[in-house]
């Protein structure tokens, strides 16, 4: 029962929760397209691996204070972690953009010139998934959610 009243941890899963969903209106805001399957994917604002890793790294140092070597580990992977989530993951991204379209141009050309267009469609392609990590700026609302919400929830448990 005591997994129950652990506040970090159940910090960091609604801060994940909440960056999850509200990702799904602040796209159709943004974009005026409703995509749902946006509240499972990675990528995207905020950053819900942002928002878990402030809001157990703020429960962690409401319940054991900021000077505690638990706070001090917890920060440091955070730190880790959101620079991964706006370098090697975004790159990784953006890779996959151009994958794609190399893949698409090449399959154009294989097509208009061995005459691909008069045969039947035999597979399609799977695509690269290009939403891998994250922009600076979505970094950051992930990281304030978390700790707000971390702040917010505290005086409930």
């Amino acid at each position: 029962m005591e997994l129950f009243e652990n506040f970090p941890l159940w910090a960091a899963i609604i801060a994940i929760t909440f960056a999850q969903i509200i990702k799904v209106p602040l796209h159709f805001i943004a974009t005026k397209e409703f995509k749902p399957g946006l509240t499972f994917s990675t990528g995207g604002m905020p950053s819900s691996h942002s928002a878990a890793v402030t809001a157990v790294t703020t429960g962690i140092g409401i319940e054991h204070g900021v000077s505690s070597g638990l706070f001090a580990v917890s920060c440091v992977l955070a730190i880790i972690i959101m620079f991964d989530a706006t370098g090697i993951r975004r790159q990784a991204g953006e890779q996959a953009i151009l994958i794609n379209t190399l893949v698409k141009d090449f399959h154009h050309f294989v097509s208009e010139a061995k005459g691909w267009s008069k045969k039947g469609e035999y597979e399609k392609q799977k695509e690269l998934k290009e939403l891998l990590g994250h922009q600076p700026i979505e970094v950051f609302f992930g990281g304030l959610t978390g700790v707000l919400l971390a702040f917010l929830l505290y005086p409930l448990f």
